[in-house]
């Protein structure tokens, strides 16, 4: 009789250990915040996500991956190596196509989307010393266009192009991060850079700052010529030390992309804190002014997530 009590309770305890390890199990959840280089404008916004995302999700560890940004990431969350990741609008479309030259072997088909962010505005910046004014005036001098096949690479391909230019028009093109543009640029070895960045980048501030620069134009016509995802828009005036007039551009929206094996409740919770906590996004950078709910579904180039659409029919934006 004691044995088979014994039993019982040996049986009893390890029964409910195995539920309570399940239940663990289950309720510790990881999101990996894909963003892309520190000195850009995902990786302060995708730092304030994941400390949004730990502290009011419960049962959620997080962690923040800088990358190479849109192509890497869209490319990372398909191989489910990320949660969540930041990608360009232009870069999201392209990697649902499956367009190799873009650096998507294949179409991307578990890509879902969370939600629509902020425009990142395609911004030329030159040394005074170079003498660039003009988007022409690129011709014979040397240019850094970001990381090989990254958002913002794809971004100088596409504004090359429709302004009837090549990389073979330039003096030399560079593949560089923008921190190492701006150093270059520094240290009178590179001409101009082109970044695709939210506005204020600190990149951008920080070289407006240590050298006279020049905000190069991007005319209204050339946003006429590439189309969607692509719109004309506007640097202001004093975005950058020494810019005393505003200075047409384009610009490309910005999405906040997951993958279909992320569990519905999750997706509609990132959603949901997202949304919930815009202040604390808005502290971490200045571009986060504008990610606005009634904006969050326009223009997405993939399938939304379960889960995010649960969160929009609630807040009545589907």
């Amino acid at each position: 009789m004691q044995l088979s009590r014994r039993s019982a309770l040996f049986a009893g305890v390890m029964a409910a250990s195995v539920a309570f390890g399940i239940t663990t199990a289950k309720a510790e959840q990881f999101i990996n915040v894909l963003t892309g280089g520190t000195s850009g404008v995902y990786y302060p916004l995708g730092v304030a996500l994941s400390k949004i995302y730990g502290e009011k999700i419960p049962g959620v560890r997080t962690q923040v991956q800088a990358t190479k940004a849109s192509v890497e990431n869209l490319n990372l969350l398909q191989q489910g190596k990320g949660e969540i990741g930041f990608a360009l609008g232009d870069s999201v479309k392209l990697a649902a196509e499956g367009n190799e030259e873009a650096g998507f072997k294949t179409p991307l088909d578990k890509l879902r989307g969370i939600a629509a962010v902020y425009p990142n505005y395609i911004q030329i910046v030159a040394s005074k010393d170079s003498g660039i004014t003009t988007l022409d005036g690129l011709k014979g001098k040397s240019l850094s266009v970001g990381a090989a096949k990254s958002g913002t690479e794809l971004n100088a391909r596409a504004i090359l192009t429709a302004a009837g230019m090549s990389y073979d028009d330039l003096g030399k093109t560079e593949y560089l991060p923008f921190a190492e543009s701006v150093e270059l640029i520094k240290n009178r070895q590179l001409d101009a850079t082109l970044q695709s960045a939210g506005l204020g980048v600190a990149s951008l501030k920080d070289l407006s700052t240590s050298v006279p620069i020049t905000v190069v134009a991007v005319p209204e016509s050339i946003a006429t010529t590439l189309g969607a995802p692509y719109v004309a828009a506007t640097i202001p005036a004093g975005t950058y030390e020494g810019q005393t007039e505003d200075v047409s551009t384009v610009a490309v929206v910005n999405f906040l992309v997951t993958h279909s094996d992320v569990s519905d409740d999750l997706a509609y919770e990132m959603t949901k804190q997202l949304f919930e906590n815009l202040p604390d996004m808005v502290a971490a950078h200045q571009a986060a002014n504008a990610i606005k709910l009634e904006e969050a579904t326009k223009g997405m180039p993939i399938p939304l997530h379960p889960g995010a659409e649960r969160y929009y029919k609630e807040k009545g934006m589907l």
